[in-house]
């Protein structure tokens, strides 16, 4: 397994392509990637961020149900 790297939340938008303001609304309603919470500090593990968009990987936009 690669050795764990964590990402800011600025930096995990980035990788997705997304806002942090997605991001924190995400984190409310459980709909983003899994992340760490160490007092104020969010982070995000590079392996769970990339294992989180192949699940949501499609090939129609009527496909709804997951690959797993």
């Amino acid at each position: 397994m690669p050795p764990m790297r964590y990402l800011s939340t600025f930096e995990t938008a980035e990788h997705i392509r997304v806002s942090t303001s997605w991001l924190a609304k995400s984190r409310l309603s459980g709909d983003g990637p899994p992340f760490i919470k160490a007092g104020r500090t969010v982070l995000y593990d590079l392996n769970d961020v990339d294992r989180w968009m192949l699940d949501r990987k499609r090939t129609s936009t009527s496909d709804t149900a997951s690959a797993a």
